[in-house]
Protein backbone atom coordinates (compact mmCIF):
# COMPACT_ATOMS: atom_id res chain seq x y z
CA UNK A 1 0.00 0.00 0.00
CA UNK A 2 2.87 2.60 0.47
CA UNK A 3 4.24 1.32 -3.25
CA UNK A 4 0.25 2.33 -4.35
CA UNK A 5 0.63 5.61 -2.51
CA UNK A 6 3.78 6.51 -3.88
CA UNK A 7 2.71 5.42 -7.75
CA UNK A 8 -0.45 7.33 -7.16
CA UNK A 9 1.90 10.65 -6.21
CA UNK A 10 4.38 10.00 -8.68
CA UNK A 11 1.63 9.15 -11.77
CA UNK A 12 1.09 13.16 -11.64
CA UNK A 13 3.76 14.04 -13.54
CA UNK A 14 3.45 11.47 -15.90
CA UNK A 15 -0.22 12.50 -16.87
CA UNK A 16 1.33 15.80 -17.91
CA UNK A 17 3.17 14.38 -20.18
CA UNK A 18 1.08 11.45 -21.91
CA UNK A 19 -2.76 11.41 -22.28
CA UNK A 20 -4.30 9.09 -19.49
CA UNK A 21 -5.89 6.36 -21.57
CA UNK A 22 -1.97 6.10 -23.38
CA UNK A 23 -0.52 5.99 -20.44
CA UNK A 24 -2.59 3.34 -19.09
CA UNK A 25 -2.11 1.29 -22.08
CA UNK A 26 1.72 1.48 -21.60
CA UNK A 27 1.68 0.66 -18.28
CA UNK A 28 -0.06 -2.41 -18.76
CA UNK A 29 1.44 -3.17 -21.75
CA UNK A 30 4.93 -2.81 -19.80
CA UNK A 31 3.59 -5.21 -17.22
CA UNK A 32 2.69 -7.78 -19.22
CA UNK A 33 6.23 -8.41 -21.06
CA UNK A 34 7.22 -8.75 -17.40
CA UNK A 35 4.93 -11.18 -16.50
CA UNK A 36 5.16 -12.79 -19.39
CA UNK A 37 6.49 -15.78 -17.58
CA UNK A 38 3.70 -15.47 -14.85
CA UNK A 39 1.26 -16.40 -16.89
CA UNK A 40 2.20 -20.59 -17.10
CA UNK A 41 -0.34 -22.45 -14.62
CA UNK A 42 1.28 -23.93 -11.98
CA UNK A 43 1.07 -27.73 -12.00
CA UNK A 44 -0.74 -28.04 -8.49
CA UNK A 45 -3.07 -25.70 -9.53
CA UNK A 46 -6.64 -26.24 -10.76
CA UNK A 47 -8.44 -25.31 -14.36
CA UNK A 48 -10.08 -22.24 -14.15
CA UNK A 49 -13.90 -22.22 -13.88
CA UNK A 50 -16.35 -19.97 -15.30
CA UNK A 51 -16.43 -17.89 -11.63
CA UNK A 52 -13.36 -17.84 -11.24
CA UNK A 53 -12.65 -16.09 -14.81
CA UNK A 54 -15.40 -13.82 -13.99
CA UNK A 55 -13.75 -12.81 -10.52
CA UNK A 56 -10.58 -12.17 -12.45
CA UNK A 57 -12.28 -10.11 -14.78
CA UNK A 58 -13.85 -7.74 -12.22
CA UNK A 59 -10.78 -7.60 -9.91
CA UNK A 60 -8.82 -6.34 -13.25
CA UNK A 61 -12.09 -4.28 -14.44
CA UNK A 62 -12.65 -2.54 -10.65
CA UNK A 63 -9.67 -2.72 -8.76
CA UNK A 64 -6.89 -2.53 -12.10
CA UNK A 65 -8.78 -0.69 -15.51
CA UNK A 66 -11.50 1.73 -13.52
CA UNK A 67 -9.00 2.77 -10.51
CA UNK A 68 -6.31 3.92 -13.05
CA UNK A 69 -8.75 5.84 -14.88
CA UNK A 70 -10.29 7.37 -12.01
CA UNK A 71 -6.96 7.85 -10.10
CA UNK A 72 -5.16 9.29 -13.27
CA UNK A 73 -8.02 11.39 -14.23
CA UNK A 74 -8.33 12.41 -10.43
CA UNK A 75 -4.54 13.69 -9.71
CA UNK A 76 -4.68 15.39 -13.05
CA UNK A 77 -7.42 17.52 -11.72
CA UNK A 78 -6.75 17.74 -8.18
CA UNK A 79 -3.61 18.32 -5.78
CA UNK A 80 -1.48 15.17 -4.88
CA UNK A 81 -2.61 16.33 -0.96
CA UNK A 82 -6.08 16.15 -1.84
CA UNK A 83 -6.13 12.96 -3.46
CA UNK A 84 -4.50 12.04 0.21
CA UNK A 85 -7.37 12.74 1.80
CA UNK A 86 -10.00 11.09 -0.34
CA UNK A 87 -7.92 7.90 -0.50
CA UNK A 88 -7.81 7.89 3.36
CA UNK A 89 -11.32 6.64 2.82
CA UNK A 90 -10.20 3.30 1.50
CA UNK A 91 -9.98 1.43 4.48
CA UNK A 92 -13.55 2.34 5.75
CA UNK A 93 -14.74 0.98 2.26
CA UNK A 94 -12.68 -2.36 2.57
CA UNK A 95 -13.49 -3.41 5.84
CA UNK A 96 -17.34 -2.36 5.39
CA UNK A 97 -16.81 -4.89 1.75
CA UNK A 98 -15.21 -7.55 3.72
CA UNK A 99 -17.63 -7.68 6.30
CA UNK A 100 -20.74 -7.40 3.99
CA UNK A 101 -19.73 -9.62 0.98
CA UNK A 102 -17.33 -11.81 2.75
CA UNK A 103 -19.48 -12.18 6.15
CA UNK A 104 -15.96 -11.79 7.99
CA UNK A 105 -16.62 -10.46 11.35
CA UNK A 106 -15.08 -7.37 12.78
CA UNK A 107 -14.01 -6.46 16.02
CA UNK A 108 -14.10 -3.83 18.44
CA UNK A 109 -10.16 -2.99 17.23
CA UNK A 110 -10.81 -2.97 13.41
CA UNK A 111 -14.19 -0.50 14.26
CA UNK A 112 -11.97 1.34 15.96
CA UNK A 113 -9.42 1.76 13.51
CA UNK A 114 -11.88 2.22 10.99
CA UNK A 115 -13.67 5.02 13.19
CA UNK A 116 -9.86 7.05 13.11
CA UNK A 117 -8.63 6.65 9.73
CA UNK A 118 -12.17 8.74 9.60
CA UNK A 119 -11.41 11.24 11.55
CA UNK A 120 -7.79 11.36 10.09
CA UNK A 121 -10.04 12.35 6.66
CA UNK A 122 -12.61 14.71 8.23
CA UNK A 123 -9.29 16.68 9.96
CA UNK A 124 -7.17 16.52 6.24
CA UNK A 125 -10.51 17.73 4.64
CA UNK A 126 -9.76 20.78 6.88
CA UNK A 127 -6.62 21.99 5.88
CA UNK A 128 -6.84 23.09 2.15
CA UNK A 129 -3.92 21.19 0.12
CA UNK A 130 -2.78 23.41 -2.56
CA UNK A 131 1.04 23.70 -3.94
CA UNK A 132 2.83 26.91 -2.60
CA UNK A 133 3.20 29.58 -5.50
CA UNK A 134 4.25 33.49 -5.38
CA UNK A 135 0.55 34.36 -6.96
CA UNK A 136 -1.86 34.24 -4.30
CA UNK A 137 -4.30 35.00 -6.81
CA UNK A 138 -3.80 31.78 -8.93
CA UNK A 139 -6.03 28.82 -8.93
CA UNK A 140 -4.00 26.30 -9.50
CA UNK A 141 -7.09 23.11 -9.17
CA UNK A 142 -10.20 24.95 -11.37
CA UNK A 143 -11.38 21.21 -11.33
CA UNK A 144 -10.91 19.92 -8.38
CA UNK A 145 -14.29 18.75 -7.13
CA UNK A 146 -14.47 16.55 -10.56
CA UNK A 147 -10.53 15.37 -9.48
CA UNK A 148 -12.27 14.60 -5.65
CA UNK A 149 -15.39 12.69 -7.15
CA UNK A 150 -13.18 10.38 -9.63
CA UNK A 151 -10.96 9.76 -6.35
CA UNK A 152 -13.55 9.03 -4.58
CA UNK A 153 -14.43 6.54 -7.33
CA UNK A 154 -11.17 5.49 -7.07
CA UNK A 155 -12.00 4.37 -3.79
CA UNK A 156 -14.78 2.48 -4.10
CA UNK A 157 -12.84 0.18 -6.93
CA UNK A 158 -9.84 -0.43 -4.37
CA UNK A 159 -12.32 -1.41 -2.16
CA UNK A 160 -13.93 -3.84 -4.55
CA UNK A 161 -10.23 -4.77 -5.50
CA UNK A 162 -9.38 -5.86 -1.46
CA UNK A 163 -12.70 -8.28 -1.56
CA UNK A 164 -12.47 -9.59 -4.70
CA UNK A 165 -8.42 -10.58 -4.18
CA UNK A 166 -9.33 -12.26 -1.02
CA UNK A 167 -11.45 -14.60 -2.53
CA UNK A 168 -9.10 -15.27 -5.93
CA UNK A 169 -6.63 -15.68 -3.00
CA UNK A 170 -7.67 -18.63 -1.69
CA UNK A 171 -7.31 -20.08 -5.02
CA UNK A 172 -5.18 -19.00 -7.39
CA UNK A 173 -1.20 -18.03 -6.57
CA UNK A 174 -0.46 -14.55 -6.21
CA UNK A 175 1.88 -14.41 -9.26
CA UNK A 176 -1.04 -15.90 -12.03
CA UNK A 177 -3.13 -13.66 -10.18
CA UNK A 178 -1.08 -10.37 -11.25
CA UNK A 179 0.04 -11.81 -14.80
CA UNK A 180 -3.97 -12.31 -15.50
CA UNK A 181 -5.59 -9.09 -14.25
CA UNK A 182 -3.11 -7.29 -15.90
CA UNK A 183 -3.56 -9.02 -19.07
CA UNK A 184 -7.34 -8.27 -18.88
CA UNK A 185 -6.42 -4.26 -18.30
CA UNK A 186 -4.30 -4.47 -21.09
CA UNK A 187 -6.81 -6.15 -23.31
CA UNK A 188 -9.64 -2.95 -22.18
CA UNK A 189 -7.53 -0.33 -22.40
CA UNK A 190 -6.33 -1.35 -26.16
CA UNK A 191 -8.40 -0.17 -28.26
CA UNK A 192 -8.52 3.82 -26.72
CA UNK A 193 -4.46 3.40 -26.06
CA UNK A 194 -3.27 2.34 -29.98
CA UNK A 195 -6.09 4.63 -31.28
CA UNK A 196 -3.81 7.36 -29.50
CA UNK A 197 -0.21 5.90 -29.99
CA UNK A 198 -1.51 6.43 -33.51
CA UNK A 199 -1.35 9.68 -33.28
CA UNK A 200 0.84 10.77 -30.15
CA UNK A 201 4.84 12.10 -31.10
CA UNK A 202 6.61 9.62 -28.67
CA UNK A 203 9.80 11.52 -29.67
CA UNK A 204 8.63 14.73 -27.44
CA UNK A 205 9.10 12.71 -24.15
CA UNK A 206 11.99 12.99 -22.16
CA UNK A 207 14.17 10.01 -21.14
CA UNK A 208 13.05 10.82 -17.76
CA UNK A 209 10.11 10.42 -18.10
CA UNK A 210 10.24 6.92 -20.36
CA UNK A 211 12.32 5.76 -16.88
CA UNK A 212 9.60 6.75 -14.56
CA UNK A 213 6.79 5.63 -16.92
CA UNK A 214 8.90 2.07 -16.64
CA UNK A 215 9.08 2.31 -12.72
CA UNK A 216 5.39 3.01 -12.34
CA UNK A 217 4.12 0.19 -15.11
CA UNK A 218 6.76 -2.39 -13.00
CA UNK A 219 5.41 -1.12 -9.23
CA UNK A 220 1.41 -0.81 -10.28
CA UNK A 221 0.64 -3.94 -12.03
CA UNK A 222 3.89 -6.24 -10.68
CA UNK A 223 5.37 -5.80 -7.20
CA UNK A 224 1.74 -4.21 -5.62
CA UNK A 225 -0.20 -6.61 -6.85
CA UNK A 226 2.27 -9.82 -5.81
CA UNK A 227 2.69 -8.29 -2.19
CA UNK A 228 -0.78 -7.44 -1.93
CA UNK A 229 -2.52 -10.93 -2.80
CA UNK A 230 0.37 -12.80 -1.03
CA UNK A 231 -0.85 -11.00 2.07
CA UNK A 232 -4.50 -11.74 1.64
CA UNK A 233 -3.62 -15.56 1.88
CA UNK A 234 -3.39 -15.49 5.03
CA UNK A 235 -4.87 -11.80 6.49
CA UNK A 236 -8.78 -11.29 6.57
CA UNK A 237 -10.36 -8.31 3.89
CA UNK A 238 -11.47 -6.27 6.45
CA UNK A 239 -8.04 -6.13 8.23
CA UNK A 240 -6.41 -5.87 5.08
CA UNK A 241 -8.32 -2.93 4.26
CA UNK A 242 -7.09 -1.16 6.83
CA UNK A 243 -3.30 -1.56 6.00
CA UNK A 244 -4.51 0.67 2.79
CA UNK A 245 -3.94 3.77 5.19
CA UNK A 246 -0.53 3.42 3.98
CA UNK A 247 -1.45 4.83 0.18
CA UNK A 248 -2.65 8.24 1.56
CA UNK A 249 0.28 8.70 3.41
CA UNK A 250 2.62 8.43 1.15
CA UNK A 251 1.17 9.76 -1.99
CA UNK A 252 0.66 13.28 0.64
CA UNK A 253 4.42 12.36 2.07
CA UNK A 254 5.41 12.34 -1.88
CA UNK A 255 2.98 15.50 -2.51
CA UNK A 256 4.36 17.47 0.43
CA UNK A 257 7.99 16.73 0.14
CA UNK A 258 8.16 16.26 -4.00
CA UNK A 259 5.60 18.77 -4.80
CA UNK A 260 5.88 21.06 -2.49
CA UNK A 261 2.48 21.45 -1.05
CA UNK A 262 1.54 22.65 2.25
CA UNK A 263 1.65 20.83 4.88
CA UNK A 264 -0.20 21.90 8.54
CA UNK A 265 -0.33 20.22 11.77
CA UNK A 266 -4.14 19.45 11.44
CA UNK A 267 -2.36 17.43 8.25
CA UNK A 268 0.04 16.21 10.71
CA UNK A 269 -2.59 15.38 13.38
CA UNK A 270 -4.48 13.19 10.78
CA UNK A 271 -1.66 10.99 9.90
CA UNK A 272 -0.86 10.52 13.56
CA UNK A 273 -4.65 9.36 13.83
CA UNK A 274 -4.02 7.03 10.68
CA UNK A 275 -1.07 5.35 12.25
CA UNK A 276 -2.60 4.39 15.54
CA UNK A 277 -5.57 3.17 13.12
CA UNK A 278 -2.90 1.21 11.63
CA UNK A 279 -1.29 -0.55 14.31
CA UNK A 280 -4.58 -1.12 16.20
CA UNK A 281 -5.61 -3.03 12.82
CA UNK A 282 -2.21 -5.06 13.05
CA UNK A 283 -1.26 -5.93 16.86
CA UNK A 284 -1.92 -9.51 18.36
CA UNK A 285 -4.95 -9.50 19.48
CA UNK A 286 -5.95 -10.90 23.08
CA UNK A 287 -8.30 -13.64 22.54
CA UNK A 288 -10.83 -11.43 24.80
CA UNK A 289 -10.66 -9.16 21.83
CA UNK A 290 -11.51 -10.89 18.96
CA UNK A 291 -14.97 -11.10 17.21
CA UNK A 292 -17.25 -14.26 18.04
CA UNK A 293 -16.87 -16.87 15.29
Amino acid sequence: MTLVGSYVALSKPLVAVLPVLLLAWLRFGIAAIAMAGWLKKPADEGPLDGRTRGLLFLESFLGNFLFSMCMLFGVSLTSTLSAGVIMSAIPAASALMGWYFLKEKIGWRIWLAVVLAMLGIALLALARAAPVTSDPAATPYPHALWGNLLLFGAVLCEAAYVVIGKRLSNTLSAKRIAALINLNGFALSTPAGLYLALQFDFGAVAPQWWALLVLYALAASVWVVWLWMTGLRTVPATQAGVFTVMLPVATAAIGILGFHEQFTAVQAAAFVLALISLLLATLPERAADRPPA
